[in-house]
């Protein structure tokens, strides 16, 4: 693994309050949020590159309501002063937003996303930045996914929905990896 340094960003996905609803309780790594706050930690301590983004729901109904409970970032990942906030409407961070200019004007061509959940924002998420031509990395500890059923009412648990979404974005769209893996190749 390269060695990480300026031109390579944490990103931080959707860490709301919103995720500790009951409606979510089924993940399957439920100590992502910990994991992640190692990782602001070793990211901060060098002087790296963090970039928090936001859902912001039009829904009322959403967990992730623009005006809601839910908005907040979680403690263990509450931004501080200088790292940059980015608010998205839909699933993808780059969509509808100025993310991708941020990083290019900065210079990141490496980012190692984290947050939640693995099967919907962090893996729309990920494969539109490898589209666009960055180097993506997903330390599998700093993210969960939570049950999904089908439209036929089959249910599929949570560690199942994450194995299956982490293959196929380690197929082609980016590397799997431990955030102690990231935290060892910081500069």
């Amino acid at each position: 693994m390269p060695a990480f340094g300026n031109d390579t960003a944490l990103i931080v996905l959707d860490v709301q309050k919103a995720i500790d609803d009951p409606k979510w309780n089924s993940k399957n790594n439920p100590g992502y949020a910990d994991v992640i706050a190692k990782l602001l930690t070793e990211f901060r301590a060098r002087s790296l590159p963090v970039i928090h983004v936001r859902h912001e729901e039009a829904n009322p109904a959403s967990t992730f309501y623009a005006n809601g409970p839910g908005q907040p970032f979680k403690d263990e990942a509450t931004p501080v002063d200088g790292e940059t906030i980015i608010t998205k409407t839909v699933n993808c961070a780059f969509i509808g937003t100025d993310l991708e200019q941020h990083l290019r004007n900065r210079g990141i061509t490496r980012l190692i996303f984290t947050g939640v959940v693995i099967h919907n924002s962090m893996d729309v998420s990920i494969r539109a930045a490898h589209c666009l031509g960055f180097d993506c990395h997903l330390p599998l500890d700093a993210t969960t996914a939570i049950d999904v059923t089908d439209a036929n009412g089959k249910r599929f648990d949570a560690q199942t929905v994450f194995d299956l979404y982490a293959a196929v974005l380690a197929s082609e769209y980016c590397t799997l990896t431990r955030s102690e893996d990231v935290i060892s190749t910081l500069s």
